[in-house]
């Protein structure tokens, strides 16, 4: 049998890999908060576009959360 050894794929996966660590790790403090912040407002956004309704209120009720998104806290 011949072993398949990294595949140019696993390469240049890893080759992106390290290069988007070296860029992250060169950015500014501010600029990683707004990185986070416009990922966590583009996932925001795809989930309100695009989960139905019902799975919406599956997942507030199992996170104990209100129609509005706030936590309410338990007794």
């Amino acid at each position: 049998m011949a072993r398949r050894g990294l595949g140019t794929g696993s390469l240049l996966l890893a080759g992106v890999a390290a290069f988007a660590y070296y860029k992250y790790s060169q950015m500014s403090e501010q600029q990683r908060k707004d990185l986070v912040n416009n990922w966590k407002q583009k996932g925001q956004k795809l989930y309100d576009d695009y989960v139905p309704e019902n799975v919406k209120n599956m997942v507030n009720k199992q996170q104990g959360t209100g129609a509005n998104g706030q936590h309410h806290a338990s007794v």
